[in-house]
């Protein structure tokens, strides 16, 4: 088998980059979604117009910002707003697509990015959600990204910090108030994920060059929904990996700090 020229982090950020499609309006979360949107721009969507909850509207930033509140957004800005006025753009429902990382995502796209364990007593307390919960509930559409391993992947998130499909019954979202349609992909370092359009059920849409079902299924917690056929992910192409490594991230801010916490973690 010949290894491949581009880490699992760049395969999902090239990924989640082709998901942004020029004109649309996206609101953009911490992380790996902030380099896919950035690529997007450079590749095939120059007027993706990005929003992120700190107030920036319009980003085309030439430098890699570490935080959605980064000052090197400002570079080239169409319009420095605040937290309540571009929370409020999210509920007009002009928002085309939400981008969203967490820390579990349970068979109907629900987000927990709260706790871990019961919510009185639990085993970790996470960050939490900002304005994620806006953005799974009133952007028309909602792209997922996080690394695939059974704790991440629950049948029952912990906390529902963002709503996917709730409880997966057809009208549960238009029941709870929201105006969204809900998520429509989930990216990992191991497949593309979409939703059964009738059960709302997480289902394989592609898998990644060399990973099998049996991988993706050993890694989730839940029964996931398999086609018939399955497609295998396009893998980044030599201008992709150029545009991520030397336009996007040239300082390897994200991608070095990745392969080296990565490498940590195997003992290398």
């Amino acid at each position: 088998m010949i290894e491949p020229t581009y880490s699992a982090y760049e395969m999902m950020a090239v990924v989640g980059a082709r998901e942004l499609n020029d004109g649309e309006v996206a609101f953009i979360g911490t992380g790996l979604p902030m380099l896919a949107a950035q690529m997007a721009l450079y590749t095939h969507a120059p007027r993706l117009v990005i929003i992120y909850e700190s107030g920036y509207v319009g980003c085309h930033n030439i430098h890699t910002a570490r935080l959605v509140g980064d000052i090197r957004f400002m570079k080239g800005l169409t319009m420095l707003s605040s937290m309540v006025d571009v929370l409020g753009f999210l509920q007009t429902g002009v928002i085309d697509v939400g981008f969203l990382g967490g820390a579990q995502v349970d068979q109907f796209g629900n987000i927990n990015a709260t706790v871990v364990g019961p919510y009185e007593k639990p085993l970790v307390r996470l960050p939490g959600g900002g304005g994620a919960n806006e953005i799974a509930s009133c952007a028309k559409r909602t792209i997922i990204t996080m690394n695939h391993d059974t704790r991440r992947f629950p049948k029952k998130v912990d906390y529902i910090t963002s709503p996917g499909y709730l409880d997966g019954s057809p009208d549960a979202r238009k029941k709870a108030g929201l105006i969204g349609d809900g998520p429509d992909k989930v990216i990992t370092d191991l497949a593309v994920l979409d939703f059964d359009e009738k059960t709302h059920r997480m289902r394989i849409e592609s898998l990644h060059p060399g990973i099998t079902v049996e991988d993706v299924q050993s890694r989730t917690g839940f029964e996931l929904v398999v086609p018939r056929r399955v497609e295998e992910t396009a893998p980044p192409t030599e201008e992709e990996l150029r545009i991520l490594r030397e336009a996007v991230d040239p300082t390897g801010f994200y991608i070095k700090r990745r392969a080296e916490r990565k490498a940590v973690r195997a003992g290398v």
